[in-house]
C-alpha cells in the first residue's frame, strides 16, 4: 500500500483551487483564439479579444478570471493500493478548498440551506465524485464553475423512439433558450443514457476533457461536430450580441442505458472555463 497523508491532499486541493480561478487553460485560450479567426462579426471579435485580455490581466495580476469563482467541483479517481493516513479523504479535500477559497480571496458562493440562505463564508461544502482505480495513484480534478452557466443547464427524458434528432434539438435549443445568462462562447457538456442522474454526471465530467477533444467513438464524434456546427450557426455569438462563436466546444459522452429510456442532459459551461489537474 502507498500511503498519502491527508494534509498533502488539502494542500493540493488549496493551490488547485487557487490556480484554476487565477490561470485559464491554454487548452481554453487555443479555442478562443480560434473562435477569433472565424467570427465574422466585428463586436463579437471584440468580445473574444475582451476575454483573452481578462484572461491575461488575471494571470499576470494573480486575480479571479471572474467575479463568481464558482461552486467547487471534485473529481477523484483513487488507487485501490492507497492509504489515506492522519485524516479522512472528504475532511481533507473540504479543508483544502476552504483554505483556498480564503488564502486566495476567491467569492464564497455556499449556502448551508437551499431555503434558509446562510453562506457558510468559506465556499464548502465541495462537491466530490470519487471513482476507485488500480494502482497506487491519487487524481485530483478540480472544476469552480460558476452559477450563471451551471443555471442554464438542462435535462430530459427522451424515449428512444425520438432518438438522434430530439437530442440535437433539445442540446441547441438549449443553448438558445439560455441567451446571454450564461457567458457565451460556451463549452457544451452532454451527457446521454445511463440513469437520469448519471447522464447529469456524464454532461459534467465531459467538460474535464481538453477544449475541443473529440470522443474516440467515430459516430459520437460526428455528432458532436454536428452539434457544434449548429449551435454556432445559432447567430447568438460571444455574449448573445451576434456572431458565429457560440460555442468553443461541444464534447458528449454516453453510457449504456436501458432499452427504454434516453436520457440527455446538458451542462452548460463558461469561456471562464476554470479546471485543474494534479496527479499525486
Amino acid at each position: 500500500m502507498r500511503q498519502i497523508e491527508a494534509s498533502t491532499i488539502t494542500q493540493t486541493v488549496e493551490k488547485l483551487c487557487i490556480d484554476a480561478n487565477y490561470f485559464l487553460g491554454q487548452d481554453v485560450i487555443d479555442a478562443l483564439e480560434r473562435s477569433l479567426k472565424t467570427e465574422e462579426f466585428c463586436i463579437g471579435q471584440r468580445i473574444i479579444r475582451d476575454i483573452l485580455e481578462n484572461a491575461r490581466i488575471a494571470r499576470e495580476e494573480l486575480a479571479p478570471l471572474c467575479q463568481d469563482t464558482g461552486f467547487t467541483v471534485v473529481f477523484v479517481e483513487l488507487g485501490q493500493e492507497v492509504e489515506i493516513v492522519d485524516g479522512n479523504l472528504k475532511e481533507a479535500i473540504t479543508k483544502g478548498v476552504s483554505q483556498g477559497y480564503t488564502k486566495g480571496y476567491l467569492r464564497a458562493s455556499i449556502v448551508k440551506d437551499p431555503l434558509k440562505r446562510i453562506n457558510t463564508k468559506d465556499n464548502t461544502p465541495p462537491f466530490i465524485h470519487i471513482d476507485a482505480i488500480q494502482g497506487k495513484q491519487l487524481k485530483l480534478t478540480i472544476m469552480c464553475k460558476g452559477s450563471g452557466c451551471e443555471n442554464m443547464s438542462r435535462h430530459i427524458m427522451l424515449t428512444p423512439a425520438q432518438g438522434r434528432k430530439e437530442i440535437v434539438d433539445f442540446v441547441v435549443e438549449t443553448v438558445v433558450r439560455g441567451g446571454g445568462r450564461p457567458c457565451p462562447p460556451l463549452i457544451v457538456g452532454v451527457g446521454l443514457g445511463g440513469t437520469f442522474e448519471y447522464s447529469a454526471y456524464m454532461a459534467k465530467k465531459s467538460l474535464l476533457r481538453p477544449v475541443s477533444s473529440h470522443h474516440p467513438e467515430p459516430h459520437i464524434k460526428e455528432l458532436e461536430e454536428e452539434l457544434f456546427e449548429k449551435v454556432n450557426n445559432t447567430g447568438l455569438g460571444p455574449q448573445a450580441w451576434g456572431g458565429r462563436a457560440t460555442a468553443l466546444a461541444v464534447h458528449v459522452e454516453t453510457c449504456p442505458t436501458h432499452i427504454a429510456s434516453l436520457p440527455v442532459a446538458v451542462n452548460i459551461e463558461c469561456h471562464s472555463h476554470r479546471v485543474k489537474t494534479v496527479t499525486l
